[in-house]
């Protein structure tokens, strides 16, 4: 299924809903645009929650907290 939007004259456009409902995006999620040789691969990032992130860090290991923000920000699960 194919779904189109337009671009308005600042720049922005509407995720359509059938595919809003389908990957259950909401408002705080990000779109991350990558360009590709055929176009452009978009992808959505869920914002994270406290409970997201709770347990992230395990205390057996030794951990550099700037790398682990920097993959919860990515949207990267551990």
């Amino acid at each position: 299924m194919t779904s189109k939007t337009k671009i308005s004259k600042g720049f922005q456009t509407v995720v359509p809903s059938d595919i809003r409902k389908r990957f259950d995006v909401g408002p705080g999620d990000i779109l991350e645009w990558k360009p590709t040789e055929n176009g452009v691969k978009v992808r959505f990032r869920k914002k994270l929650s406290l409970r997201d992130i709770a347990g992230i860090v395990k205390t057996d290991e030794r951990t550099d907290a700037v790398e682990l923000k920097k993959r919860a920000q990515r949207g990267e699960k551990f």
